[in-house]
């Protein structure tokens, strides 16, 4: 698939801790996919191998059981990068993810995610997010991506900070999720989360609503992940950590670039939906607060 506007041309678009030494950052970037890891289930099914220097995690799918990875370190306040490379041809069904989550109870849980819907052959796929905090999802957007991303790999990021949360594909911004506590809002900032990544079945509602089932004869359909990083959040010279940076502070401030990509993202028709504009299912009063809030710097 050619890199191209997201608009399809022949149908509508329709981490708890104190802030580390920066030596510790490196020694984490240093470190391999497979050894920050841990599977935990369809380990029968996965596997590790080099591509090069690069460890690269293998997750594999059949109509039996799917497979699921989680990192070894828990995080308040980092940036995690992964790189993925998606199932190739007739996804239909299948959804891998790279997410994070807090591990307490469910009913109040915290999660930031990434899913990647399956499609048919030469379909593109589509990229689900949302952010649960205090147990509150609905926070969904989804996104058509500009790219065959079972092409070849492509690095996914979320950047989460006491001042919003940021999700990036190839270093471009495309969501950014304010903390508006101070309104009401529930935002992830006191307990920590664990990255998971998994490849599992979702024929009901993955594709088309579920109407495209997976086509099993073409089973194992296998993701791939490598390059994955998590990088503690840095505070200005003199504060702790990153949940003591001052309020006035413009250390997570948003770039100029990040605004430009927000613009980019929606001009190009890749926002496929944004639950703040969905005026089907809310109405005046019950439109999420954060969505009649102005964007924070």
């Amino acid at each position: 698939m050619a890199s191209s506007p997201c608009r399809p041309k022949h149908r509508c678009c329709g981490f708890l801790g104190i802030a580390l030494a920066f030596f510790l950052a490196v020694e984490m970037a240093a470190a391999g996919t497979c050894s920050e890891i841990e599977v935990l289930w369809g380990a029968d099914r996965t596997y590790c191998f080099m591509d090069g220097d690069t460890e690269v995690q293998a997750m594999s799918l059949d109509k039996s059981q799917g497979s699921t990875f989680k990192s070894k370190q828990m995080y308040l306040f980092a940036r995690i990068d992964v790189d993925i490379k998606l199932v190739e041809g007739d996804s239909a069904g299948t959804v891998s993810t790279i997410y994070t989550i807090s591990e307490e109870d469910w009913d109040s849980h915290d999660e930031i995610d990434f899913e990647f819907l399956g499609n048919s052959t030469g379909e593109p796929y589509t990229l689900h997010t949302n952010i649960f905090a205090h147990g509150k999802g609905g926070r969904e957007m989804q996104f058509r991506l500009w790219f065959d991303a079972a092409a070849d790999f492509h690095r996914y990021t979320i950047i989460w900070n006491p001042k919003r949360i940021i999700i990036q594909v190839d270093g471009k911004t495309i969501r950014s999720f304010d903390n508006n506590e101070d309104q009401g809002v529930p935002f992830p900032s006191w307990r920590q989360q664990r990255v998971y990544g998994s490849l599992w079945s979702a024929e009901d509602w993955a594709t088309q609503g579920g109407r495209v089932k997976t086509d099993w004869s073409q089973s194992p359909f296998v993701s791939y992940y490598k390059n994955y990083n998590v990088t503690w959040c840095l505070p200005s010279p003199g504060v702790a950590w990153c949940g003591d940076e001052p309020a006035d502070s413009t250390l997570f401030n948003l770039s100029q670039q990040d605004l430009v990509d927000l613009q980019w993202v929606r001009d190009k028709g890749c926002v496929i939906y944004d639950y703040c504009a969905d005026t089907v299912r809310f109405n005046a009063t019950t439109m999420p607060k954060e969505c009649k809030l102005p964007r924070k710097p």
